[in-house]
C-alpha cells in the first residue's frame, strides 16, 4: 500500500485530529520537493508538516542547535563551547548546572553527522516517498492504542522518551533503533509548537507502519477495543 493511503487510514482508524508527519533523511537534495523558505526550529518544521506543508530542510534552514545536532545536519564539534557544554541552558532554567546538562545529554541519540544533507518533511497523506519515521501527535488514548498495536503480534515494547529534545527522542531514536517511541515532548517543543496540554507524541519507524495499522484494524473488532468500550 502507498504511504499516502496509509496516512489516510491511520488518521481515520485512530480518529486523529492532526496529520501524521513523514520524515526522510536524504544525501541528495530532492528535485521535486521545495526547499524550506526560511529558518525554523526542528519542532516547528513538524508543525508545518502537520499543517500540510511539504518541503525539505538542510542545516542552513535549521535555527536550533538541537535540531542540527541530533538529526545529523551539523557536527557538534562545530558549535561554540557554551553550546557544546550546555551552559546556555542553565540561565534559561532548563537545568540547574552544567554537570546536570552533561549527564542528561548522555541519554540523547544523534544521527551521525556528514551522512545526510537534508530531511524531507510532509504530511503522511502527501508522502510520495518512502519515509524513515512517522511522527504523530495524539491524545493519550490514541497513543495507548498505537502501543498496543505495536505489541499485538510482536510483544514488542515501545521506548519511553524522557526530557530530551524531540529531535532526538522522536526522530533520531526511532530512526536509529527501529523502535516505536513515545513521550510528552520537551520544554522546547512545547514552547515552539502549537500543542494542546493533553497531547502526547508517538513516532513509528516506517517499517512498522503497515503492520501497526493492520493490527489496529483487527484489534477494533475485539471486545476490549470496540467503540462501545471507549
Amino acid at each position: 500500500m502507498e504511504y499516502h493511503e496509509l496516512g489516510k487510514k491511520l488518521k481515520t482508524i485512530l480518529k486523529l485530529e492532526r496529520e501524521p508527519v513523514a520524515m526522510k533523511w536524504v544525501s541528495r537534495k530532492p528535485r521535486n520537493i521545495p526547499k524550506e523558505e526560511e529558518k525554523s526550529r526542528f519542532c516547528t518544521k513538524l508543525d508545518k508538516a502537520m499543517n500540510e506543508e511539504v518541503f525539505y530542510s538542510t542545516a542552513d534552514e535549521e535555527e536550533c542547535m538541537g535540531g542540527q545536532r541530533y538529526t545529523g545536519m551539523k557536527d557538534p564539534k562545530e558549535f561554540p563551547k557554551n553550546m557544546r557544554s550546555g551552559s546556555f541552558l542553565v540561565p534559561a532554567g532548563v537545568y540547574k548546572s552544567i554537570p546536570a546538562v552533561q549527564r542528561s545529554w548522555k541519554g540523547n541519540r544523534a544521527v551521525e553527522p556528514g551522512i545526510f544533507n537534508a530531511i524531507i518533511f510532509a504530511p503522511l497523506k502527501k508522502a510520495d516517498f518512502e519515509p524513515d519515521v512517522i511522527f504523530i501527535v495524539a491524545n493519550s488514548k490514541q497513543g495507548m492504542e498505537i502501543l498496543h498495536a505495536n505489541a499485538y503480534d510482536s510483544g514488542s515494547h515501545g521506548l519511553g522518551a524522557d526530557s530530551g529534545p524531540i529531535c532526538s527522542s522522536m526522530a533520531a531514536i526511532p530512526y536509529l533503533t527501529g523502535k516505536v517511541t513515545y513521550g510528552f515532548g520537551d520544554i522546547g517543543s512545547r514552547n515552539n509548537m502549537d500543542l494542546q496540554d493533553e497531547e502526547i507524541m508517538v513516532s513509528i519507524p516506517s517499517t512498522d507502519l503497515e503492520r501497526i495499522i493492520r493490527n489496529l484494524e483487527e484489534m477494533k473488532t475485539k471486545p476490549f477495543f470496540r467503540e462501545n468500550n471507549s
